[in-house]
């Protein structure tokens, strides 16, 4: 995006803001289609960044829904029932049953436990209606299930007439930069899914994949996975399996990351010792790099406006948060620092709008836009006060009142 869209967005929305790079979003995504070919889906974790839900819809063929508050979003967006992939560590019965009653056998669904494969049990024996059903790997944490329990449900779904064992669901986590631990993985589901298929008498016809490619936050930091060398790479392992299904490759922040931009303005500087702070209005309530630590890390930053800079100078960013934790960065070299200004953090598109404490301080959640060529400018979302979630609802206070007056 340009240091004038930049500019622009700061004096028309103000700061703390975020802003969503339409356009980029779209070439990154066509980006991915043409390293991974026409017979390789893709499938965007709308976690990653909710507010790009619809966009995704039209670029990809599934959208990760984790949580019945993620699906309300897509009800809301009406974005189709057969690309929704109802995932998710913990669903509730109450929350199945309301999505099973509105998307029915429309979606397909990850089964994460027993007791979720139960819950759809019975909801299909008192409906008749057949279910697409992705039992979950687990990679040895508290997602998904081993293999010996994989067996076990899989054999109650194939004796059940109402469910199908359409695929099966691995994600083993994020922010992994080494294509050799892809290829690993995958040779590995290649193995599970040969013994199911000559072992365990079981076909199953499509995998649902979560490489977790890690997105290039850092300068100096490359990822390899990220490249197009790392995902030809994963390609090229993909299309080594002698599995022969339909594999979809499910992504978040490889997709959203190098989007968004987080502007905030420059409010106070000063020097302690021999360090020199700049204080900004937003924090680390607000942004998250995966991987950042205290600042250590140096993000991709822009100073606005531009113009003559001056010599550049070590800064350690700080937000507004009363803790010692909110450092944004320290001793990134910077010229033109001077109040009023803003900073720009670059390839914040997934993650770091949802990540942050929010609610910490009660400071306001910042606005949302975005932007593309041919819509032009779109606020998302206004800015707005969060101190009424951290203080009692209205009738809290006369609730106690009354009891008070009645002892």
């Amino acid at each position: 995006m340009k240091k004038e869209q930049l500019e622009y967005a700061a004096a028309r929305y103000g700061t703390p803001l975020y802003i969503f790079d339409m356009d980029m979003l779209a070439d990154q995504t066509q980006r991915l289609r043409n390293a991974f070919g026409k017979d390789i889906g893709l499938c965007y974790a709308m976690k990653a960044n909710p507010f790009l839900t619809a966009a995704m819809a039209r670029e990809a063929d599934r959208i990760e829904v984790c949580s019945a508050g993620e699906f309300e979003i897509c009800r809301k967006l009406g974005i189709p029932l057969e690309k929704l992939f109802i995932s998710g560590v913990l669903k509730k019965k109450e929350d199945i049953f309301r999505i099973l009653e509105y998307c029915r056998g429309r979606c397909a669904y990850t089964v994460e436990s027993v007791k979720q494969l139960h819950y759809f049990l019975e909801w299909s024996d008192a409906h008749m209606e057949k279910l697409r059903l992705y039992p979950r790997l687990t990679s040895g944490n508290q997602f998904g299930m081993d293999e010996d329990m994989l067996h076990s449900v899989m054999n109650v779904i194939n004796m059940s007439p109402c469910l199908e064992a359409e695929g099966i669901h691995f994600f083993s986590g994020t922010q992994k930069r080494s294509l050799k631990q892809l290829e690993k993985e995958i040779a590995m589901l290649d193995g599970l899914l040969l013994r199911m298929q000559d072992e365990w008498k079981m076909k199953i016809p499509c995998l649902e994949y979560g490489p977790g490619i890690a997105a290039p936050y850092f300068r100096g930091k490359d990822v390899q996975t990220y490249g197009e060398e790392g995902l030809a790479g994963l390609r090229k392992a993909v299309d080594s399996m002698h599995w022969k299904g339909r594999v979809t490759i499910e992504l978040g922040r490889a997709a959203a990351a190098c989007c968004g931009y987080y502007l905030t303005q420059i409010r106070d500087i000063k020097r302690n010792g021999d360090v020199q702070y700049c204080i900004v209005d937003g924090g680390n309530h607000q942004i998250n790099y995966d991987g950042q630590i205290r600042g250590m890390y140096e993000p991709y930053i822009q100073v606005l406006p531009g113009g003559r800079q001056g010599t550049e100078k070590a800064w350690t960013i700080c937000g507004a948060l009363c803790t010692a934790n909110d450092v944004l960065c320290r001793d990134v070299m910077l010229s033109g620092v001077q109040n009023r200004k803003i900073l720009v953090f670059e390839r914040t598109g997934a993650y770091s709008p949802m990540e942050g404490m929010s609610l910490f301080l009660s400071h306001p959640l910042p606005s949302v836009v975005a932007y593309g060529r041919e819509e032009g400018w779109r606020l998302l979302r206004k800015q707005r006060d969060t101190y009424v979630w951290n203080m009692e609802e209205d009738g809290g206070t006369e609730e106690i009142t009354e009891i008070a007056g009645g002892l």
